[in-house]
């Protein structure tokens, strides 16, 4: 496809153009990621997930210009919760990146999550594929305001950096359960608000109960990102992570898990889609509806006289 060589090539118009076709999942999707995927591989991925107004897309911001500074090509997908009436989203990342939004070398796409839970859009793994292979040294995934059980972002990226801020209700309650365990850096941004440090103190009681440490301890690192404070030291700690992960084997590891769960996906996908036209095309569907709806049928007896036969095959 020329859309993939221009990819390829860097070109910022193809780039846009192929983003869209994965996102919108056209035909033409699956063999351009086919086409892309040998080039992949050779960015860093760090995805900066945590509570709403907790200041991700500012922290991003400044991340980047600091990378910019350092010659570094990137890559930026920013995830907006979506609307469940239109599917639609305001998309307002990009107003809070204004310092790198003009910079040459960034290319920022926001996207809805258009429904998926997790805290990412479903194509921000393919996405972030696309941007790898068109020569971004790194891809910053922001995720969408999330709760303690949307941990998708792991899934995704080599280092996951959970943002939280002082003053948001029940520290402790706020980093408990799934989304602490995926952090691989801990920051509190907004640092010169009062509980600050309070908040340090309960996330560093919460690492100290884990029944299982692991070889990595997550830092925990303070930003004002508003006022660019705290930044240099937090990309020292993705680093410093990377470097761990690049010595202990860990990045290889994790990134074939990574693969592991997306063929699955794909295939969960893939399956769910034929099902779904298979449905649609059975005349009998509506009539197996309304004897549900009247209580002369069960809906499992449905799922099972669907799916059955693709269980035999």
């Amino acid at each position: 496809m020329n859309l993939v060589d221009g990819v390829l090539k860097g070109h910022v118009r193809d780039i846009a153009r192929l983003i869209s076709v994965v996102e919108n999942e056209l035909p033409e999707a699956t063999n351009a990621m086919q086409e892309i995927f040998p080039h992949t591989g050779n960015a860093y991925t760090v995805g900066f997930t945590g509570p709403p107004g907790a200041g991700k897309s500012t922290l991003v911001d400044k991340v980047t210009l600091h990378l910019c500074q350092q010659g570094r090509k990137i890559g930026i997908v920013a995830i907006d919760p979506s609307s469940p009436f239109s599917g639609g989203a305001i998309l307002g990342d990009r107003i809070r990146m204004r310092d790198v939004i003009t910079e040459k070398d960034v290319f920022i796409r926001s996207l809805s999550t258009r429904g998926s839970m997790g805290g990412l859009s479903r194509a921000a793994g393919d996405i972030a594929k696309i941007l790898d292979a068109s020569g971004k040294d790194f891809v910053l995934i922001e995720t969408v305001g999330v709760g303690q059980d949307e941990v998708d972002i792991f899934k995704t990226a080599d280092t996951s950096v959970l943002v939280l801020m002082p003053g948001a209700g029940d520290d402790i309650q706020s980093i408990k359960a799934g989304i602490m365990e995926i952090a691989d850096i801990f920051v509190v941004n907004k640092a010169d608000r009062e509980g600050s440090d309070g908040l340090v103190t309960s996330i560093r009681q919460m690492l100290d109960m884990n029944p299982k440490p692991g070889p990595w301890r997550p830092p925990i690192v303070k930003t004002v990102a508003t006022h660019n404070e705290g930044i240099e030291e937090l990309f020292s700690a993705i680093e410093e992570h990377r470097g761990f992960l690049a010595r202990t084997g860990s990045l290889v590891a994790r990134r074939k898990e990574r693969i592991r769960a997306e063929i699955i996906r794909l295939v969960e996908r893939r399956v769910a889609k034929i099902i779904q036209t298979q449905i649609r095309q059975n005349g009998r569907f509506e009539e197996l509806v309304e004897k549900v709806v009247a209580r002369e049928d069960d809906p499992y007896s449905c799922m099972e006289r669907i799916v059955g036969p693709l269980e035999r095959e």
